[in-house]
């Protein structure tokens, strides 16, 4: 993989940046969403055919990351663009990929995805959403939660499972669910995280769907899950940067300008150091996440799983440590909605849980990268 930016990447950073340093930290999130999609950033990773950019995850995490970078990160672009976009591009029908990827890449419309479930936690074995046949067609029947942006999507890419007919196991299924279909319906979650996009609950009672609504092959399974997972954690990572970033720069100002006892605090090593390792674990996670990326736009799904997990799970723990860091160099006016930085204590966090928990990483990383026995 490229060890520096392409020529390419450095001047889509830098038009990305501009374009969120317009907006800043009180951006409105539809005229920053709908700006962003008619400059071709939100489908910069969407097949050239179908309306988007040509490019691919590398590109579309450093658009989410510098937009976080500049205070103003668009949470659905790890959703619709990312996940549905990707596994719509790679398996959908034809009919499919002409109905949602131009819409997706111009941002007309947009699809939230649904995984996550009351009952199954970081366990996707576990999913308990329930697709049968009916004919020709199907009946979803199930819950999820912690789905974002629902309100805001035109349909939802439901997590569902078959059942095996050779075997008689359950396997997992992809789903595109009106959000206008009877027996599909959502409440709002009351979350004390600040955000644009709100979190909600799901309940698919006997939501019944055409044949076409599946997405790809019925008997492929996780394949074509992991598809969508993969640029997920590379997008989430890309957005815990982007915060840390944020939060960083927020910090250096302060320590460049705060003065006490006639000098910049700043120049203390107490508190440059710890602003100087906070670069430094950022930029490392950065390293991973455009290892990861490159992986994925290859073709190499099984590499890019281990360098996403990896990325991931350091994007998070830096851009906790980053926030943390910042709002102690600022003291009490890091606390004060004037400097911006306290509501991040509590966004940080979702870089560390969400879409998998570091804990769920490092199960991961020492089964299947060092070989040791599982523990669950």
């Amino acid at each position: 993989m490229p060890t520096t930016e392409t020529d390419e990447h450095k001047a889509l950073r830098e038009a990305v940046s501009a374009l969120g340093k317009r907006h800043g930290r009180t951006y409105d999130r539809e005229q920053l969403w709908s700006e962003a999609a008619k400059l071709g950033y939100l489908g910069v990773n969407l097949p050239e055919a179908y309306g988007g950019g040509g490019g691919g995850i590398a590109e579309l995490s450093i658009v989410l990351e510098e937009l976080g970078t500049a205070g103003c990160p668009l949470l659905m672009m790890v959703v619709s663009p990312a996940i549905c976009g990707t596994v719509i591009a790679r398996f959908g029908t034809e009919e499919q990929k002409q109905t949602w990827l131009p819409a997706l890449a111009d941002g007309t419309r947009t699809m939230a995805f649904g995984i996550t479930e009351p009952d199954a936690g970081s366990n996707s074995h576990r999913i308990t959403t329930t697709a049968r046949k009916d004919g020709t067609d199907w009946l979803l029947t199930g819950r999820k939660v912690f789905i974002s942006g629902v309100d805001l999507a035109d349909a939802t890419l439901i997590v569902g499972r078959t059942e095996d007919s050779r075997t008689g196991r359950l396997k997992p299924c992809l789903f595109i669910v009106p959000r206008d279909a009877q027996g599909f319906t959502r409440r709002q979650i009351d979350m004390e995280l600040t955000a644009a996009e709100k979190q909600f609950e799901l309940t698919l009672d006997d939501v019944r769907l055409p044949a076409d609504a599946l997405v790809g092959d019925e008997d492929a399974g996780l394949l074509q899950l992991f598809a969508g997972l993969n640029p997920e954690r590379i997008m989430t990572a890309a957005f815990a940067i982007g915060m840390g970033r944020y939060a960083l720069a927020r910090a250096v100002e302060y320590a460049r300008d705060r003065t006490v006892w006639d000098a910049p605090i700043g120049a203390h090593q107490a508190i440059a150091h710890p602003l100087a390792q906070a670069h430094i674990d950022l930029e490392l996670a950065r390293l991973m996440m455009q290892k990861a990326a490159y992986l994925y736009d290859a073709g190499d799904d099984a590499g890019a799983g281990e360098a996403a997990n990896m990325a991931k799970y350091a994007a998070g723990e830096a851009c906790v440590r980053a926030v943390d860091q910042s709002v102690h160099t600022l003291g009490g006016n890091g606390l004060t909605r004037e400097f911006g930085l306290a509501s991040l204590i509590t966004a940080a966090r979702v870089a560390r849980i969400a879409p998998v928990s570091r804990e769920m990483i490092l199960n991961y990383v020492s089964h299947q990268t060092l070989g040791l026995p599982k523990s669950y």
